[in-house]
């Protein structure tokens, strides 16, 4: 998962040159040409999408439109780097047809009109696609601005708690835990922390954690309080949702023992966190697939355990209780990963479409797979090809259909640090409703006053 730029790019572009890359455009013969762009290099940065796109993309596209020619352009550069470079372009009204965006930019460059809802560029045609109907709609949501479709997502993620079963056997809690409710979550904790497990409960706290925070503790739950941090064009101060997602924090940090503080301060406190749980010294810890596959994966893991398999479970993240969390749910999750979406300016836009449309399907998406498991944006290819790793197929079943996304405007990467100061304050030491009361104060200088900020 990538993590959200800084802020004030496409604000700050107008000082710099503009370049020009050149839409699709139609060339001697009759034919077209279209151009894919994506931050990504054949030997270099994200090769595998880069060698995707150039050994299949491009010839099976061409195959079935033969008056047509596509060509890559690749970069290799950091994250914001890219971003400010298609933002030249598209604010010169050049660049590619299909163009890779990290889902948190679709916000800043929809606002800025550099890119289009979908159906403006590609025509009546879009809605038609197939492939709405495999793509469930809360994974929509990574494309979606102001209700509207800007983009196709690309692969995505999901959140749970993970919990070491061997504790919680020791602990007298169930094999297959199921928490409906924070109280239940803090009830597991007390009985961990009484069997004598270091560590009960690991929730991201602190600066420290950087945007894990966010994602994996404040996010989640102020999404399980029925809340997120932006909706309809304001953003969420101290409400009594944001309070109660300090209050969960509260009460595992507050001197309960039942998570660590001085973890949440450390400068490499989440890879600390890795590392205990594997060796079984926190009972429960809430963390997105990324943990099961790159983490504890039991050969090339950062921190891998031989045991994964049967010794780690893991299960949704409920809402405070049944029914409260966003939109009336009973379980919630957060999730991130990027998208494409279409030049407005290109020539030649139907075709543009059916490029990217192609590029979604579900032939195209096994493609990109290459054998390996890993969750898509489409249910049928996951059906398909998580079979083996049963934690996926979980994250494909049970999380992306409940699943929300952070807002893709320029100054929530700002937002988010004054969450994650709020939880710092709750960690060392103040109440939620004062830790609360001053992320409100941030958070109106940064957004613009409080008519910008609701309840």
């Amino acid at each position: 998962m990538r993590l959200p730029s800084r802020p004030a790019v496409i604000g700050a572009i107008t000082v710099l040159a503009l370049t020009a890359c050149g839409t699709g455009t139609e060339s001697g013969g009759g034919s077209v040409t279209l151009t894919i762009a994506a931050n990504s290099i054949s030997g270099g940065k994200n090769a595998e999408s880069a060698d995707w796109i150039k050994q299949w993309v491009i010839p099976e596209f061409e195959k079935t439109h033969q008056n047509v020619k596509v060509l890559f352009q690749p970069s290799g550069v950091d994250d914001e780097q890219y971003k400010t470079k298609i933002a030249l372009d598209l604010k010169s009204r050049t660049g590619a047809d299909v163009i890779d965006l990290d889902g948190i930019w679709v916000g800043e460059f929809a606002q800025a009109g550099y890119i289009k809802p979908l159906t403006e560029v590609g025509g009546a045609t879009v809605e038609q696609w197939e492939g709405w109907a495999q793509i469930p709609q809360a994974v929509q949501g990574l494309g979606i601005f102001d209700g509207k479709k800007y983009g196709l997502p690309q692969g995505t993620d999901g959140r749970v708690l993970f919990y070491n079963k061997t504790l919680f056997k020791k602990a007298g809690l169930p094999e297959t835990w199921a928490p409906a409710s924070w109280q239940e979550i803090i009830d597991a904790g007390a009985k961990l922390k009484s069997a004598g497990v270091p560590t009960p409960i690991q929730i991201n706290a602190g600066t420290a954690m950087g945007e894990a925070t966010t994602m994996q503790g404040m996010l989640p739950l102020l999404a399980g309080a029925g809340s997120e941090i932006y909706t309809a064009g304001k953003w969420t101060g101290a409400s009594q949702a944001l309070k109660d997602a300090l209050g969960f924090y509260q009460q595992i940090y507050g001197g309960s023992g039942l998570g660590d503080p001085r973890l949440q301060q450390e400068a490499k406190g989440r890879d600390k966190s890795f590392a205990q749980f594997a060796q079984g010294k926190i009972g429960v810890l809430a963390e997105s697939d990324y943990f099961w596959r790159s983490v504890v994966e039991p050969t090339a893991g950062v921190a891998p355990m031989k045991d994964r398999d049967q010794v780690v479970g893991y299960a949704r993240i409920p809402a405070k209780q049944a029914g409260g969390g966003l939109r009336g749910q009973d379980f919630v999750s957060m999730s991130g990963g990027a998208v494409r979406v279409l030049n407005p300016f290109s020539k030649n836009p139907k075709l543009a479409w059916d490029l990217l449309a192609f590029m979604h399907s579900a032939a195209a998406t096994k493609s990109q797979l290459a054998g390996q498991a890993r969750i898509s944006a489409r249910s049928d290819v996951n059906a398909e090809v998580l079979t083996a790793d049963p934690m996926l197929k979980y994250i494909a079943d049970e999380v992306l259909p409940i699943t929300a996304y952070r807002p893709g405007l320029a100054v929530y990467p700002q937002v988010s640090t004054a969450l994650q100061e709020a939880t710092a304050a709750v960690v060392s030491g103040k109440s939620a409703d004062e830790a609360a009361a001053a992320y409100q104060a941030k958070l109106e200088g940064l957004v613009g006053g409080a008519a910008n900020v609701g309840g």
